[in-house]
């Protein structure tokens, strides 16, 4: 029975990566100072509330001064998604 030839396949070489120099991997100037302005301001602002007993910052909101409070923080959460 004849032997059968043996094929000689050339070596796998995956294909040139490509490279991230060309794309933007930097956040704004604008980001940073914003998330963390709303941070300070929404904590500022909860402890605003709680020093003063409910009298500042507006006393018509009552217990919703908390709410606005975590609102300004969860905007700065909202904000630190832009960050890269």
């Amino acid at each position: 029975m004849p032997k059968s030839r043996i094929r000689k396949k050339a070596d796998f070489t995956p294909p040139p990566a490509k490279t991230a120099t060309n794309l933007k991997m930097t956040s704004s100037g604008w980001v940073a100072p914003v998330m963390l302005a709303m941070f300070a301001i929404g904590l500022a602002w909860i402890v605003l509330f709680y020093v003063t007993d409910a009298k500042l910052p507006i006393e018509a909101l009552k217990n919703w001064n908390i709410v606005v409070g975590f609102g300004f923080i969860a905007a700065g959460f909202g904000v630190s998604t832009q960050w890269k």
